[in-house]
């Protein structure tokens, strides 16, 4: 495993077409924000060869055509010419400011019809429904990565008082804008999927819209707050079709 001159980065392969550049072992924002830099360092001027580039908690794959690296790899293996160069370009990122998410008031409606597992959750928890409302809107929740769907951001850290595991049984079918918490973290379903998370409450917002740019509302590094609307505002947003 490689390791960087500048900010704490290793290297590591992944197959013979891909490889692993981690930024710490620490799901905290001073680590999204590494991966961030990274991801746009990279993106900005990628190297030969690069064909994807997927961010996750801690680290961002990187997948590459071993043949286009040409010369650079000549006289040496595909991964130590592309590490050699990824190093050169990432040695002072160090330097670069902090990247600055933005911050997001999401409006939700709590329980009923669009957040099925309130009640569920509450008993639980040992806590009354409005409750949980009062504790998961109070506080600001920090997006650690983005994954599982286009728009799907991880947002932590969810109040320790409302820490549940996954359901046992996942739902086929999640209705787009579900606002739903499982384990340590809370997030919302940008599109109708399957997935186990608790159901709590429900946005009008679209998180995520093939024809917009950007298409996914949220990324690493942003803050979202929640705030609590009734079913009437809900609905008249659904109809006009608001995000924002």
């Amino acid at each position: 495993m490689a390791e960087s001159d500048g900010p704490h980065l290793s290297f590591a392969p992944l197959g013979d077409r891909a490889l692993l550049i981690e930024a710490g072992d620490k799901v905290d924002p001073a680590t999204t924000g590494l991966v961030a830099a990274v991801t746009a360092r990279i993106s900005n001027s990628p190297p030969p060869g690069i064909t994807d580039i997927v961010p996750a908690f801690c680290s961002v794959a990187l997948h590459y055509d071993p043949d286009a690296l040409g010369e650079e790899a000549e006289g040496a293996a595909p991964y130590d010419a592309m590490v050699a160069r990824l190093q050169s370009l990432l040695f002072d990122l160090e330097a670069i400011s902090p990247f600055e998410g933005r911050t997001f008031d999401i409006p939700v409606v709590y329980g009923g019809e669009h957040g099925e597992d309130l009640a569920a959750l509450a008993q639980a928890c040992g806590l009354s429904e409005d409750r949980v409302i009062e504790i998961h809107s109070a506080q600001t929740y920090f997006a650690f990565s983005t994954g599982f769907a286009p728009g799907f951001a991880y947002l932590g850290n969810l109040d320790p008082q409302l820490r549940q595991p996954r359901r046992d049984k996942p739902r086929v079918r999640v209705p787009s804008g579900s606002v739903a918490v499982a384990n340590g973290f809370t997030g919302i379903y940008p599109l109708e999927l399957p997935g186990g998370w608790h159901l709590i409450g429900r946005t009008p917002w679209s998180l995520f819209d093939a024809g917009r740019n950007p298409p996914a509302l949220l990324e690493a590094g942003d803050r979202v707050r929640f705030r609590r609307i009734a079913a009437a505002e809900f609905d008249a947003a659904a109809r006009a079709q608001s995000w924002r």
